[in-house]
């Protein structure tokens, strides 16, 4: 790996894992975490570079990037996929490109961070499974600092995301190496399918993509959270069709417990699954009410939806809301007219964010 600035430059080579493990994780060496000269700021959402150095390309094969929050990562590290290739990588070739240690014709790809990771000091592993010759894995790794997004406008309702906790995405894949992965293999001259790919997923090879043999472990994730990245230099970028967005909801956060109504049932907060969906009240009786921000209202009732429905105007929802005409006033039960909230709408009986556009210190204000 080229960039980014893989750890260990003056004594780092292009060869493969050891076929026992021993050296996993990062190639381990006398040397492995010296910085030197590597110095890689990676601000949210910008692009970045995924680059190589050498002409020992194996037919290409799939390639994965992944996040720990281990600055001198060790075996029980976790690493966190944010970005899988799937052939054609490090190169779409027949086999290898023309004899050169010191090469840059193999391609060059583009990832970013997704904009809900934190920012903070991580490493960034780049792992790669060959389509010919030996099954091996290949790994580098490289320290990053993940800065802020540049300074933009952002859509209102982004600034409700939160950081994302890194064992929700994707285990990094492992296989070829016998201490780590068991008898988990890959097959020779196919690129690899990987069984977990994540949300963000360029494909790049001909095929065929053939998933690993033996019995192969992680890859789990608990999120179906996608995140928008750029492609690489050629072929389609393809995110998995199962993912949904973080916009499923305005708040996203999981309320306490609902609020009882006049029936005297308890309602449940909504909060936002797997699957990406987004949470709704489930409190019954008049008193329920739901806010934007996902806090607790008078009543107790917490979590806000964006799917709520109801009708416009001034018809009264089973959340208890009732919307004025304009959207800027709302009446809870036969409680008097209030104003919203800078910022919000009233709409088919919930508080939602208005799709307007704020500045990024808007944005980091609602951090959390």
């Amino acid at each position: 790996m080229k960039t980014p600035t893989p750890y260990g430059t003056d004594s780092l080579n292009n060869s493969p894992l050891v076929a026992d493990g021993s050296d996993y994780p990062c190639k381990q060496r006398p040397g492995v975490y010296d910085g030197q000269s590597a110095k890689n700021v990676m601000p949210i959402g910008a692009p970045q570079d995924l680059s190589f150095t050498g002409s020992a390309v194996h037919g290409g094969g799939s390639c994965q990037i992944s996040l720990t929050k281990d600055l001198k990562p060790t075996k029980s590290s976790k690493f966190s996929v944010i970005l899988s290739i799937e052939g054609g990588c490090p190169a779409s070739a027949a086999g290898n490109l023309p004899e050169n240690p010191n090469g840059s014709g193999a391609s060059t790809f583009q990832f970013a961070i997704p904009k809900d990771v934190a920012p903070g000091d991580y490493t960034l592993a780049w792992t790669w499974f060959n389509k010919i010759g030996n099954r091996e894995m290949y790994m580098n790794c490289a320290p990053i600092t993940v800065t802020g997004a540049k300074k933009r406008d952002v859509n209102a309702t982004e600034a409700f995301v939160a950081p994302r906790d890194l064992s929700s995405l994707p285990e990094m894949f492992k296989a070829n190496i016998l201490s780590e992965s068991g008898d988990c293999h890959t097959a020779d001259s196919a690129d690899l399918a990987f069984p977990n790919p994540g949300s963000v997923v360029q494909k790049k090879g001909s095929g065929p993509l053939t998933p690993p043999t033996g019995s192969c472990s992680g890859g789990s994730s608990s999120s179906g959270s996608s995140s928008t990245q750029p492609s690489g230099s050629s072929g389609s970028s393809t995110a998995a069709s199962g993912s949904t967005g973080s916009s499923g909801s305005s708040s996203g956060s999981s309320g306490s417990s609902g609020s009882s109504g006049s029936s005297g049932s308890s309602g449940s907060s909504g909060s936002s699954g797997s699957s990406g969906s987004s949470g709704s009240s489930g409190s019954s009786g008049s008193s329920g009410s739901i806010s934007s921000a996902g806090s607790s209202d008078s009543s107790g009732s917490s979590g806000s939806s964006s799917s709520s429905t109801g009708t416009t105007g001034s018809a009264s929802t089973s959340s208890g809301i009732t919307c004025g005409s304009s959207g800027a006033t709302f009446q809870i039960g036969t409680g008097p007219a209030q104003p919203v909230a800078a910022g919000t709408r009233c709409v088919n009986g919930a508080i939602q964010a208005s799709a307007m556009k704020r500045g990024a210190k808007f944005a980091k204000a609602f951090q959390f």
